[in-house]
């Protein structure tokens, strides 16, 4: 086990911000500024690979659901693995080989799938770094695969000219594994700094905040080592987005969040850098880093820059056998209607243990890939529109809620404006090719100038259309007789890219060049 001095580490945090121009306090962090580069953001790749990949049963909380009596994955482990003193979750640390791991390959795949950032989790609840660390053993490069998969993956992505972030979901540790203190386990004593299995307290079994409030305070020495930890990643990898889970808007972590806060913002400025703070809940006073949404949207624009993190799956945010996969078009709808918001997506994959993708998600990322490359221009050159859409398919507000699939329809479209256009997605194609978009309607809708051509951006052909008092009438058959109106003329600069993907339930873009 590693042993470091923590007063140390504490104290070269305290210089750090000391000498910077941010200071620890609320007033001071104030002055942050989201940068002009993560505006451009649209669509990222997040990344929960770890131990937990190896059992690939329940979710990524296997390490915890485990040690809960009475759940599935309790029973499953002892039914596989056989009882928690013989065999725990720390041994499926030497399984954990990572053997076809491929940080460039993965960095090509996550390219072609059009993200233009990449976030792998760098620790996540289970306690075991995917770094290597000084301040403590249990990590990816002394155990396991014996690799730095975070410090290979940062190489990757910033030579492919992706942006590389990371996140730490290291907080909600202190409870994690807390189940296997109530019989008999390899959690039955008490533990040092520095082991995976520390501290392991018990904890509420519901996580309602208010249960938790009074009942599961954080100790000071696992703040501090949270700070620590959290600040070694940000010194030794220098991401330029960091992510935080849920558990940081404890109160009594107020303190620690600030300094870790000034100390990022500090070295990112001695840098050079611009960098983001992803939170959820009011972990952090608005306006200081960038609200995220955990499997969730807004239901309307706002002028801020958010994001909506989400995964590939609906049971979970790692590869296992029974995972049940989201549509690519449902995806590619959910990414349309945030990026009309003023949002980006982060789109989580599960990398199966051994290090490949399982063909399933394979297949997703090859389908978003194709939309995202015939529409491009539409998704990455563009802003949000000064309204964001129409149609009768609410978007219900708020986190988990894609869960509930929305069934979008040929009059819901949504809107975007760049290259001296505006860029109209129809989040369902039409069976007869005709769209009517209502708040386009001369006179009393939002657009009451003319237009010179509609043009299927996919195909890139110029389409058959009437602007009149009820709406922009948009017609995608070619052998349609053209109406009485004027239609547009044909389009000039290089077609779009044809996929069969991109016709079948896939949302379709029309620009209406002005």
């Amino acid at each position: 086990m590693k042993n470091y001095n923590l007063q140390e580490k504490l104290k070269a945090i305290d210089e750090v911000i000391e000498k910077g121009p941010f200071s620890d306090n609320w007033e001071s962090l104030a002055g942050y500024r989201t940068p002009d580069w993560y505006d451009k953001m649209r669509f990222g790749i997040f990344i929960h690979y770890g131990v937990f990949t190896v059992p690939a049963y329940d979710n990524e909380w296997y390490s915890r659901n485990m040690y809960e009596k009475d759940s599935t994955a309790y029973k499953h482990h002892i039914e596989t693995y056989g009882k928690h003193t013989d065999f725990g979750y720390k041994d499926f640390i030497p399984m954990f080989k990572a053997e076809n791991f491929d940080s460039d390959r993965w960095t090509e795949i996550f390219k072609k799938t059009g993200a233009q950032y990449v976030v792998p989790v760098a620790e996540h609840h289970d306690g075991f770094q995917m770094y290597d660390s000084e301040l403590s053993s249990y990590n990816a490069a002394d155990m396991g695969p014996c690799r730095n998969i975070l410090g290979e993956l940062k190489n990757s992505i910033e030579k492919a000219g992706l942006v590389f972030g990371t996140s730490s979901h290291r907080i909600e540790h202190f409870f994690f594994q807390g189940g296997g203190r109530n019989f008999e386990s390899d959690i039955n004593r008490e533990f040092e700094r520095g082991e995976l299995y520390w501290p392991s307290v018990t904890a509420p079994s519901d996580f309602e905040f208010e249960a938790c409030e009074g009942y599961l305070t954080l100790t000071e020495e696992f703040m501090q080592d949270w700070l620590v930890r959290s600040c070694e990643i940000v010194n030794r990898y220098q991401p330029k987005i960091m992510y935080f889970d849920w558990w940081i808007q404890r109160v009594e972590l107020k303190p620690y969040l600030r300094k870790f806060l000034a100390y990022y913002y500090n070295l990112a400025a001695k840098w050079g850098k611009e960098v983001v703070v992803n939170y959820k809940h009011d972990a952090i006073p608005f306006g200081i880093a960038v609200p995220d949404i955990e499997r969730g949207q807004l239901s309307s624009q706002k002028p801020y820059r958010w994001q909506s993190d989400t995964a590939m799956c609906f049971n979970s945010w790692c590869y296992t056998e029974g995972n049940k996969y989201k549509e690519a078009s449902d995806i590619i709808c959910d990414l349309v209607d945030i990026i009309s918001k003023n949002g980006t997506m982060l789109l989580n994959i599960g990398p199966k243990a051994d290090g490949t993708f399982s063909d399933e998600e394979t297949a997703i990322m090859a389908k978003i890939g194709n939309w995202l490359n015939a529409n491009h221009e539409a998704i990455y050159d563009t802003k949000p529109y000064r309204i964001f859409g129409e149609g009768p398919t609410a978007v219900v507000e708020g986190g988990f809620q894609d869960g509930n699939v929305k069934e979008f329809t040929s009059s819901d479209f949504r809107f975007l404006s760049g290259n001296g256009g505006i860029y109209v997605v129809a989040m369902h194609p039409d069976a007869n090719g005709k769209y009517t978009v209502k708040s386009f309607a001369k006179k009393q809708g939002s657009l009451n100038c003319d237009i010179k051509s509609v043009i299927d951006l996919a195909e890139g052909t110029s389409l058959l259309f009437t602007h009149n008092d009820k709406g922009l009438h948009i017609f995608c058959d070619s052998n349609r007789v053209l109406p009485e109106e004027k239609s547009g003329s044909s389009p000039e600069g290089e077609p779009g890219i044809s996929n069969e993907d991109n016709v079948v339930n896939m949302p379709k873009v029309f620009k209406l060049v002005l």
